[in-house]
């Protein structure tokens, strides 16, 4: 067994609604691309197709108009427990990453864990160089709030 402690990056945020509600969030088709991705970013979905075995094919547009292909596949999903994937860089690109983030219950909270492990450590130092972590918290915010209106 490899030590990937190196090349990880692991992102945790409490949302104050139920499990079910942050699921729900993160497994709509329709749901999903609007809030995810950083401020400012915006999300052209492709293809989407969220359960096991499914892909989600799409662009990050940053806010300078820049477009970021993106292209998340072998998805596993764990009802309301834990979704897997592969994260590309484009439609059938290079593996870059794999990623997993869990949902855990703690009642009228749903703690949120992103994990990302990258192929190498360099991607995982130039994910860190260009602000990977905070620009991943940025996107569980916006995913709290996304939650948080559909629960209003």
């Amino acid at each position: 067994m490899t030590d990937d402690a190196d090349r990880t990056m692991v992102l945790t945020r409490d949302i104050p609604a139920p499990v079910g509600l942050v699921w729900q969030a993160w497994t709509d088709p329709d749901r999903l691309p609007l809030w995810w991705g950083p401020e400012g970013f915006s999300c052209r979905t492709h293809r989407i197709d969220l359960r096991d075995g499914g892909e989600w094919v799409f662009d990050m547009i940053g806010p300078d108009g820049t477009v970021f292909p993106n292209h998340h596949d072998a998805l596993r999903y764990e009802h309301e427990a834990r979704i897997s994937y592969i994260l590309r860089w484009g439609e059938n690109g290079p593996e870059h990453a794999r990623a997993s983030v869990r949902f855990e219950d703690l009642g009228a909270q749903t703690r949120v864990t992103l994990n990302m492990t990258f192929l190498t450590v360099e991607e995982f130092r130039t994910a860190q160089g260009f602000g990977a972590e905070a620009l991943g918290q940025q996107t569980l915010a916006k995913l709290e709030r996304a939650v948080a209106e559909s629960d209003a």
